[in-house]
């Protein structure tokens, strides 16, 4: 290949591992570092001994559940890996790496149930401008022509995808491959460098037609290339391989390549792609739009080591870092590190400097975050990109087992949502419960094991309680409410009369008062207003009362026992007194739901829906997103806490909502008395 090294960029390359769910990333990274001599013998998902899946989480439920890190040599060059989680979960793991990358390997198998999951992050990386490589993976397993497979997984991207190779079948097996750009033809050998073999027959013939729609492709981008072909001339190798590098870098094409990671099958052919044809460092600043003369780099990720504190991943886009170097994040703090590392699994290796294009981890950046930009400049950077974090669509309600754990618990929950901030931690409204809300069941599963893991914490949890109100259909007047005590000294008294009515629906709680004659002195009236509010905290059927007016209208006052206490709890018992002859009634928090899926599914999810008591208010194509559609309903808050594993189920994992409160709705019948009777156990 020593006619495509003049025109090779050398120098530091970061690549990113994505695919869905059990494509065999992790398995593809593990042959990557045999052949590059970085590990002596692969590693095992099945038995927890890969680089990249080190982790107590990784091993116990067997799955990459956070970006795994190891940088290696090959042919000169320094590439580090960063092999991220293919379940929909850990989606945002992928959100924040590839922004900095120089490309990604999107590792897929041929198997339509996974095409949806394919096409999301393909499009994720189209809509970052990544360069990527399609790697289908498993081809050891094939049961169909690599056309075939190619037409299964074409729905899934929006550029087109260029064979840059054709399998060698024998006895229906596929025993190697001919690479189009480069006209040769190879055997595979088990774990080791493929072998040349002559090309004949049916494979050559087979070898021009497909190496001719490789340069048809190509030719739509390039003119001369167009007028080559046309010409019935045979292009230059060297403008194919230019233009290869060219297209992929522009995000005009993605080359396909095919192999077996467990076999390392195609592996090696793999790595001279990426060091041929993926653009340096350069590319990546210059996408990003790096100020030209700074060092800045991005972080990528955040981890919480054990004995080490925080540590920042960054991509070093450009400029040079020595250990000990000051830099300053979006909050315009300048921060000295502690330390330089890199980053081999879950083992670090000290540097003393880091220079453009690698990628290294940071001690002690304790005021910068994932996806933040940092410069060794004082001011500010101006962020090179946004992450933003998808909204929740699983929560959980938590408790530390061991009251003593509560300030451990917050803690150790703040280290999560600091390492992945697509988890949330909020306090649950009127229940004041602790809620850690996220992208899946998997990824809460897996939060919590870390809890206990990594931070020593056990909890208790419980579904998130639901913001249920009461509000009243009667109004009522002339209620006494009166607070007396006489102990020694100087005793309590307070004297009020209410009116109460209901309000529309969403109107909230409004007070006036129509006293005359100073009955009720006007400096009380605040403490009569505080005190019916405090009332309405708890109405007869157990929840805050809301859409109600209170009229203060009469009372009366001693001149030494009278005082804002005595008047608050005056108000207090006169609400309490008049609730319950207002007929109270269960209110139920109803949310604007919108459920994004593949069209397919569009009917599966008007039925899931329907049957949790949803209103299907239509639906519509997604825009910019072919194949989607938007289902749009109003579901009772009550139906949501595991809509989206069922959506999930029914969308071969890709479906997603979001929700937003829209108003409170009358709940009657047996599920309101159900919910009453909870309330008051």
């Amino acid at each position: 290949m020593g006619d495509q090294a003049g025109r090779r960029q050398s120098g530091p390359r970061c690549v990113a591992l994505v695919g869905p769910f059990q494509s065999g990333k992790t398995t593809l990274l593990e042959a990557v570092l045999e052949r590059t001599g970085a590990i002596a013998r692969m590693g095992s998902t099945e038995n927890g001994t890969t680089v990249s899946d080190s982790s107590a989480e990784s091993r116990q439920f067997k799955m990459s559940v956070e970006a795994g890190f190891a940088t290696t040599t090959f042919m000169g060059d320094d590439y580090t890996f960063i092999d991220c989680p293919g379940s929909v979960d850990f989606l945002h793991e992928m959100r924040a790496v590839c922004p900095a990358v120089d490309a990604a390997i999107v590792v897929c198998e041929a198997d339509e149930k996974k095409v949806p999951a394919l096409g999301l992050i393909l499009r994720e990386l189209e809509e970052r401008g990544i360069p990527r490589i399609l790697f289908i993976n498993k081809i050891d397993r094939a049961s169909r022509r690599l056309r075939e497979t190619l037409e299964v997984l074409r729905p899934a991207s929006r550029v087109p995808l260029l064979l840059r190779q054709i399998p060698i079948w024998s006895n229906g097996i596929v025993s190697g491959f001919v690479d189009l750009a480069l006209e040769r033809a190879f055997v595979y050998r088990e774990h080791a460098a493929s072998q040349v073999v002559p090309l004949h027959g049916a494979d050559l013939d087979r070898e021009k037609e497909a190496r001719f729609t490789m340069l048809e492709t190509l030719a739509d981008h390039d003119d001369v290339l167009m007028e080559t072909l046309l010409s019935d001339l045979e292009p230059p190798r060297d403008r194919v391989f230019d233009d290869l590098g060219r297209e992929l870098a522009a995000g005009l094409i993605v080359p396909v390549l095919f192999g077996s990671a467990l076999q390392t099958h195609g592996v090696l052919r793999l790595l001279k792609s990426l060091r041929h044809d993926v653009p340096p460092v350069k590319a990546a600043a210059a996408r990003l739009g790096v100020p030209p003369g700074e060092t800045v780099a991005q972080v990528i990720k955040t981890i919480h080591t054990a004995h080490g504190g925080k540590m920042s991943v960054v991509r070093l886009l450009s400029g040079s870092l020595p250990e000990g170097a000051v830099l300053t994040g979006i909050a315009g703090m300048p921060e000295r590190t502690s330390g330089l590392f890199r980053l081999f699994g879950p083992g670090v290796e000290k540097r003393r400097e880091a220079t453009a294009g690698e990628t290294v981890a940071l001690g002690r950046l304790d005021h910068v975050s994932t996806g933040e930009t940092v410069t060794t400049g004082r001011v500010a950077p101006v962020p090179l990109t946004t992450v933003a974090s998808p909204q929740p669509v699983l929560s959980v309600a938590l408790s530390a087992h061991d009251r003593k754990d509560d300030a451990r618990l917050g803690f150790a929950l703040a280290k999560l949502c600091d390492e992945d901030p697509s988890l949330t931690v909020s306090h649950g409204g009127d229940s004041g419960d602790m809620v850690l809300a996220g992208q899946g069941e998997m990824q809460l599963r897996v939060a919590l094991a870390k809890l206990v893991n990594r931070h020593g914490v056990r909890v208790d949890q419980t579904r998130p309680a639901i913001g249920y109100r009461e509000t009243i259909k009667k109004a009522v007047a002339g209620v006494r409410g009166r607070h007396r005590k006489q102990s020694g000294g100087h005793g309590q008294f307070g004297d009020v009369v209410i009116a109460v009515k209901p309000l529309p629906r969403g109107a909230g709680f409004l007070f006036d008062e129509t006293i005359a004659g100073g009955v009720v002195p006007r400096h009380y009236v605040p403490a009569v207003r505080d005190g019916v509010a405090e009332g309405l905290r708890k109405g007869p059927l157990g929840f805050p009362v809301v859409d109600i007016a209170v009229t203060l209208t009469d009372g009366s006052y001693h001149t030494v026992d009278s005082s804002d206490m005595a008047f608050q709890q005056a108000g207090r018992i006169a609400i309490h007194e008049a609730l319950g002859a207002c007929h109270p009634v269960l209110l139920e928090p109803i949310h604007q739901v919108a459920v994004a899926v593949p069209s397919d599914a569009t009917a599966r999810i008007n039925a899931i829906v329907s049957a949790r008591r949803g209103q299907i208010l239509g639906f519509d194509s997604r825009e910019h997103w072919p194949g989607w559609d938007v289902v749009s309903a109003l579901l009772p808050e009550a139906e949501i806490g595991d809509l989206i594993i069922d959506i999930r189920s029914a969308t071969a994992g890709v479906g997603s909502f979001t929700a937003a409160f829209d108003h409170l709705a009358e709940l009657t019948g047996r599920e309101a008395e159900r919910i009453v009777q909870s309330r008051a156990a």
